[in-house]
Parts: C-alpha cells; sequence; structure tokens
C-alpha cells in the first residue's frame, strides 16, 4: 500500500494563511499524474512553521479532498514525544492511512531514547506508522539496529531513509527482511536505492512532475530498469536544482512559475536568491516545463 511515488506535498500560503484551493488544486494535479500517495505537513510542506491548529487542518483538509483515492501518509512528527503523540491521535481521527515521523530533532535523542520515542507512539496510537530518518535536518542518525528493533512492533511498518548511505540502506534491508518497506528520503538516491531492495520515495521532485517519478519508480518495481535509468538522468537535472536552496524553497519557486501557487513562504525560510532563480527557471525551461 505503501510504496510507490509518494509526494511529500508543499503546504501553498496566500497572505499568511494556508491556501486550501491551491492544495486541492494539487492533490487533484497529483491524482491525475499518478503520484502513489499524498503526504502533507512534511519538512517540504513547513510542518515546523504551522500552528497546530493549522497543522491539524491541513491533514483533516487532505484526508478530504483525497477521498480514499490514495494513501494519505500524515507528517506528525516532533521533538516532543507527548506532542508527536497528540498530532498521531488528530491524523487517525481524521481518516490517515499511516503517519510519517521523523526522529527528534535539535534534543538529540540516544539510540535508545528514539526506540523509546518511536515505541509509546506505537503502544499510544494504533495506525501504521513510517520512520523518518534524516541526520542533516534532525543531527541524529537512527541506526540499522535501533531500526530492525522497532520493525518487531507490528504498526511500524516502512521507514523513510534520508541519510544519503546506500551501506545503510542495505544494512536496515539485510536486518529488517520484509518487516519494514523501505523508501528513499533522497530524489537523486531513489533509483539506486530501489536497486538493492526499496519500494519506492517520498519525494520533493514530484510536487512539480508528478508523473515521471511515478513512471521511474513504477519502472523499478517491475524490473524495467533501462527505461528507469533513462527517467532518472531526465530528471537527475531537476534533483540538483530543488535544492540550490533549503528545501522547500526551490520547489516553492517552480510550482510559483507553473502558476500552480503564490510561492509565498514562512520565515525563517526566505524568498529564493535572484541568481538562484533564474538558473531554476533555465533547467525548467530545458525541461519543458515553462
Amino acid at each position: 500500500m505503501f510504496t510507490g511515488s509518494l509526494v511529500a506535498i508543499v503546504t501553498p500560503f496566500r497572505k499568511g494563511r494556508v491556501d486550501e484551493q491551491a492544495l486541492g488544486d494539487l492533490i487533484e494535479f497529483h491524482i491525475s499524474k499518478g503520484t502513489n500517495g499524498i503526504v502533507p505537513c512534511g519538512t517540504t510542506g513547513e510542518s515546523a512553521t504551522l500552528s497546530q491548529e493549522e497543522h491539524e487542518r491541513v491533514i483533516a483538509f487532505t484526508v478530504e479532498a483525497v477521498n480514499h483515492r490514495v494513501p494519505v501518509i500524515a507528517g506528525t512528527g516532533s521533538n516532543s514525544t507527548e506532542e508527536a503523540i497528540v498530532f498521531t491521535k488528530h491524523a487517525k481521527q481524521v481518516g490517515s492511512d499511516a503517519a510519517l515521523l521523523i526522529t527528534p530533532y535539535y534534543n538529540k535523542p540516544t539510540q535508545e531514547g528514539l526506540f523509546q520515542h518511536f515505541s509509546i507512539i506505537a503502544k499510544t496510537v494504533d495506525l501504521p506508522l513510517i520512520l523518518y530518518n534524516i541526520p542533516g535536518r534532525t543531527c541524529v542518525n537512527m541506526m540499522p539496529t535501533t531500526v530492525a528493533r522497532l520493525a518487531k512492533i507490528s504498526s511500524i511498518i516502512g521507514i523513510k531513509e534520508g541519510s544519503g548511505s546506500l551501506q545503510q540502506v542495505s544494512d536496515i534491508i539485510q536486518e529488517c527482511g520484509d518487516r519494514v518497506t523501505v523508501l528513499s528520503g533522497d530524489d537523486p538516491l531513489t533509483l539506486p536505492m530501489m536497486a538493492i531492495g526499496a519500494k519506492g520515495v517520498i519525494t520533493v521532485t514530484a510536487n512539480i512532475v508528478p508523473a515521471d517519478m511515478a513512471a521511474m519508480v513504477q519502472a523499478a518495481l517491475e524490473g524495467h530498469m533501462d527505461r528507469a535509468k533513462a527517467l532518472h538522468y531526465k530528471m537527475a537535472p531537476l534533483f540538483t536544482a530543488l535544492f540550490y536552496e533549503t528545501n522547500p524553497i526551490p520547489v516553492k519557486e517552480a510550482l510559483a512559475m507553473m502558476n500552480k501557487i503564490d510561492g509565498e513562504l514562512r520565515l525563517p525560510m526566505s524568498p529564493m536568491a535572484p541568481d538562484n532563480r533564474e538558473r531554476l527557471r533555465q533547467v525548467m525551461k530545458d525541461y519543458g516545463l515553462l
């Protein structure tokens, strides 16, 4: 159920408020283009600067707009275990299919702390849970041995792995087998990760090219690696351009260029530097998006 191209969808803003019309239009865009699942309120969705009320509304709105057509994996993580429980309970209440839980950031828990954090959430809320490991954002790397311990909990069914290490991906798959679904958390590494056993990606790039990302992942799942490789190299310039600056600055700028959203960000995310914006525009022109 939780495989394929799963979009880490942006949260559109207009005049300081969540733009639900634009969000609804983006959801329809994704479903029409073959995206396999919607992930609201992740890092790309600027969850860190949403109020609790906004966070819960975005998830509820997404569930309602998707209307069971594809899975909704709600971003419910926090560096406070109690807050993560609150968000995860709400996600279950409104009908999310699963929750995505980032490792606690800033407070740098030990491996035992990580184990206890995710264990108590799993014991408190009966919902499929996908772990999210991204040391570059959180300053803590969840080790494969910890993932293997957590994989013994039946509701922990997957991990979005963003460490950037194929060895770590390999170790997780070797230790956990089929107990967890490994998803890429790094678009350029999606195909290499799938070559060693990952089952898809929670992706930034699908925000602007959902059909190509879905096609690449599906080709890899079906073993058509030449087709998947061709799509990987086609999208490679976008993989780079969408990280000219901190995510989600470039992807929101790209969507604004495509007239899909306003492009508004919340501080401390600031507008893209003019030179980087022009570099991004050229990549998008070359791709045929503009």
